[in-house]
């Protein structure tokens, strides 16, 4: 477990408050029986005027650099409450793409607008609905001036918001990733309504030009690649990193109030050891996404094993937790009118964005050489 500075703890507790305060549960099911997946707007900008949207993007282009453990404490706080937000899509997977590949220009051109909020981007990676990034079907052809881009995307988070895609392409060296501006001609984007109600869309790229300066690093760099996935992996398990913890919370709550037998269910041995086997894992948890986090930002060689790491025991964990939390809370639990079934839903899309647990435990096993 990482051992947290002062201005890490102000961070943390400044989240926490806010997404108490400003962003309850409650907030997420206005927003689902709205029936327009997304963001409020009023939301994301007083996530932005905090200065979230910047954390891991340099102090030249608008951000704090604060880290990503810094980040991933937000995100952890916000997906607790499931604060709908572009936080882990813009300002993590696709600000990290152009901090970490992108040339002075791009990041002279886009930084700036996603640390102010004005600007969601994200990353559309994934052809179909399994994450296999060892190749793409999007295919990426040399023109005369650029690149001309074919193929599709499936379940981009957060990509019906969002101004600007960093696109996975394959090419003839290997895969690239390609910025792309929504209103790009030959981009087609159409709504995905996946069970969390969160923004989702699918992209089809039918001979879209790009010119040379669309290209972020060199065509062919799997170690850029790698190392968006890695980021975004450790987000998504910070994520669920929350979500666990206010569903053992919640849990917790119901058991300690709700009466079976005369008697309060929390007194239950047999429950005492369920919620007791509960915590222990969710602490286990904690322990390997702050890691993971932690590692990012002291350059550790070992990031790809803990990434798959926490990403492997995220899926695992919040499953348990959301299964339990299902089961423990009986019929109410299976009802629309509890939160439960938010937190279910939200976990079976995040186990399977950037690697299920199956994915990440080969992958795991070849990087130790296994």
């Amino acid at each position: 477990m990482a051992v947290l500075n002062e201005e890490q703890r102000l961070l943390r507790d400044m989240a926490r408050d806010w997404a108490d305060q400003q962003s309850p549960v409650s907030a997420f099911r206005r927003l689902r029986d709205s029936g327009t997946p997304g963001v409020d707007p009023a939301t994301w900008q007083s996530m932005a005027n905090m200065g979230w949207a910047g954390i891991v993007i340099p102090e030249a282009h608008g951000g704090s650099n604060f880290g990503y453990l810094g980040l991933g404490l937000v995100l952890e706080e916000s997906a607790r409450t499931l604060t709908a937000s572009p936080l882990a899509a813009s300002a993590l997977g696709a600000a990290s793409a152009l901090v970490l590949g992108g040339n002075p220009e791009q990041q002279a051109r886009y930084l700036p607008g996603i640390a102010s909020g004005e600007l969601i981007a994200c990353l559309a990676i994934d052809d179909g609905p399994r994450h296999q990034p060892q190749s793409f079907s999007t295919r990426a052809s040399r023109s005369d001036d650029g690149w001309v881009l074919h193929g599709s995307k499936a379940f981009v988070a957060e990509g019906g918001q969002a101004q600007l895609l960093v696109v996975a392409a394959e090419t003839d060296s290997g895969p690239a990733l390609f910025l792309v501006e929504v209103d790009t001609p030959g981009l087609e984007r159409a709504a995905r309504h996946l069970a969390d109600a969160r923004d989702h869309c699918a992209l089809q790229l039918d001979a879209v030009v790009l010119p040379e300066a669309a290209l972020l690093g060199a065509a062919g760099d799997r170690k850029l690649l790698d190392a968006v996935l890695d980021r975004a992996r450790i987000g998504a398990a910070a994520e669920m990193l929350g979500m666990a913890v206010q569903s053992f919370n919640l849990t917790l709550d119901y058991l300690k109030t709700r009466v079976q037998f005369d008697e309060i269910i929390a007194r239950f041995q047999a429950l005492q050891h369920r919620m007791a086997r509960l915590f222990t894992e969710i602490e286990l948890l904690r322990s390997t996404v702050e890691e993971a986090l932690a590692a990012i930002d002291r350059d550790d060689p070992e990031l790809p094993q803990l990434a798959s790491l926490a990403k492997a025991t995220a899926n695992d964990t919040l499953h348990l937790m959301s299964r339990e939390m299902i089961q423990l809370h009986g019929g109410i639990g299976m009802t629309d009118e509890h939160d439960a079934g938010f937190y279910l839903k939200r976990a079976r899309v995040l186990e399977n964005s950037w690697g299920n647990a199956s994915f990440h435990r080969d992958r795991y096993a070849r990087l130790c050489g296994y």
